[in-house]
């Protein structure tokens, strides 16, 4: 510091009269240093910004009522910045001890759903090849009963047909479709 240049007490004492340009200027001098002493107590560069941000605004809050300690705001600064530094810390802890009693929920993959989904498709795509070689009568049956889950009486009903009609064509379609499939796939596509 020159000697032309103002003191922290000249200048705290303009602030506390409330000129902004003499905060800028202990803001200027003295950000750096709160920042560092605010970085080395929590490990976190966002944090220590928050931290350096919040400790000038408590000293615009408090400045008609702060008296510094020969001369310099800087160890006031640093003793604000350290004790929002723990205050910080023990949020943190808190929210890490509320988060830890809570239940873990399996958050599946995506990469995991897209390949069960591209699975499915294929094995789905093997499916509807194999139920177009069906006759369309029981194509219909598998469609109503098997995918949908359409009562016998329901879908004999809905066909025009006797239920002994639709359990025929069910009975025969999953026969040809266990042909057709292969028996890995059978069991997948009751």
């Amino acid at each position: 510091m020159t000697q032309t240049e103002p003191t922290d007490q000249d200048l705290w004492a303009a602030v506390a009269a409330g000129e902004q340009a003499a905060f800028g200027t202990l803001f200027d001098r003295h950000s750096r240093a709160v920042y560092n002493h605010a970085f080395r107590l929590c490990g976190s560069w966002s944090v220590a910004e928050d931290l350096t941000q919040t400790t000038f605004l408590v000293a615009w809050r408090r400045r008609g009522e702060v008296q510094l300690t020969h001369g310099t705001a800087r160890p006031w600064l640093l003793v604000v910045a350290g004790n929002l530094a723990l205050t910080e810390g023990r949020s943190a802890r808190r929210r890490r001890a509320l988060l830890g009693r809570m239940p873990r929920e399996h958050v599946p993959d995506p990469a995991d759903d897209a390949a069960g989904r591209l699975d499915a498709e294929r094995a789905m795509g093997r499916v509807l090849a194999a139920v177009r070689k069906l006759p369309r009568a029981e194509r219909e049956a598998v469609a109503l009963c098997l995918w949908s889950g359409v009562s016998y009486p329901d879908a004999a009903a809905v066909l025009g047909v006797t239920e002994v009609a639709v359990r025929s064509r069910v009975s025969r379609a999953r026969t040809r479709l266990a042909t057709l499939l292969g028996p890995t796939d059978k069991e997948d596509h009751r």
